[in-house]
């Protein structure tokens, strides 16, 4: 054998691997499995209303806000960071682009000012994390706690309604395409634009190796903090674009908008397989991981159980997702 063959010979193994383990899709075939056994369960404990087309339009209506919101912080997370100031700062958005002043020059200014505030405030986040060098957790529960307040000051506490002659935010959720809002097919957008994003651009091969190895991509050739800024900015922007959407659901905007979404955020991502400490996960895990919190709220709601039952339930799961996840890394190493 000469050389090249000899060189040529172990780069055809990798073609023997099997798709699933090429496309990293066994790890989402429990998700998958799950939601079908909570479909069941749904089938089982109210047949008259879960199967029925409003109810899935209503699931999927839910899962819209939150989704866009999870598909910026599975990038955060990838990246090696985390982000707990998504709910406030879409309640700030939300609220800015609601005040008078803003709606008086119509939806169009409306949308660009919560897109832009969103990106904004997620621009800062990653200012202070990667300049300022604060740790993610602490910068963004700072961004939190401002945001939130920024935004009862603009609101006076109050919510504020959209104003007749801005309609078109309205018809984003009372317009439907086939049977379905158009807000879902914004946020399935969104999702879309993600996974290309992380997985078919040098954009999201950097997030990999900045949240699986900080130092060495540095050493590559990477600017880690430029891209940190931009993973933060990202976030921020998807945070503006769910705010567009809760306007949209709800007709308002308010400083109590969000809460608690940073939460079902990380949650779904962390059921979707996506490593806390970064360089590893999903658009689609992520997604499916919100599914699964999306359909629970859902039975949670058909079947009248106390909500309280409902948030030890997610707790449960988040647990059981963490366990597994460092069950998996240790049986790798």
């Amino acid at each position: 054998m000469d050389e090249s063959d000899r060189v040529e010979a172990p780069a055809r193994k990798p073609a023997t691997v099997s798709p699933l383990s090429r496309l990293g899709e066994t790890r989402h075939l429990g998700l998958v499995v799950a939601l079908v056994l909570l479909a069941v369960v749904g089938l089982v404990t109210v047949p008259d209303t879960f199967a029925t087309t409003s109810n899935m339009v209503s699931i999927l209506s839910l899962a819209a806000t939150i989704g866009v919101i999870t598909v910026g912080m599975t990038f955060v997370i990838i990246g090696g960071g985390i982000d707990l100031s998504v709910g406030a700062i879409m309640a700030l958005a939300s609220v800015w682009a609601t005040t008078l002043a803003t709606q008086s020059y119509g939806p169009f200014v409306m949308i660009v000012c919560a897109v832009l505030v969103g990106t904004g405030a997620g621009l800062v986040n990653g200012l202070l994390i990667s300049y300022g060098r604060m740790v993610p957790f602490i910068a963004t529960l700072a961004m939190l706690v401002a945001a939130r307040g920024l935004a009862q000051r603009m609101s006076d506490r109050r919510t504020q309604l959209v104003q007749q002659g801005n309609e078109m935010i309205v018809e984003l959720s009372t317009s439907r395409v086939l049977g379905i809002p158009v807000l879902v097919y914004i946020f399935a957008l969104v999702v879309i634009a993600g996974w290309v994003l992380l997985n078919r651009t040098t954009f999201g091969r950097r997030t990999y190796a900045v949240g699986g190895n900080p130092e060495a991509a540095r050493l590559a050739g990477i600017d880690v903090r430029r891209h940190t800024v931009m993973l933060y900015a990202l976030s921020g922007l998807c945070c503006g674009i769910a705010a567009v959407l809760i306007m949209a659901r709800t007709t308002t905007g308010s400083s109590t908008h969000g809460d608690l979404y940073e939460l079902d955020a990380i949650a779904a991502v962390i059921i979707g397989g996506t490593l806390l400490t970064g360089g590893r996960g999903s658009i689609i895990g992520s997604i499916l991981g919100l599914l699964i919190f999306t359909v629970i709220t859902n039975l949670f709601i058909l079947n009248g159980l106390n909500t309280s039952d409902q948030l030890v339930a997610k707790g449960l799961i988040i647990v059981v997702a963490v366990l597994l996840q460092r069950r998996s890394l240790e049986s790798r190493t």
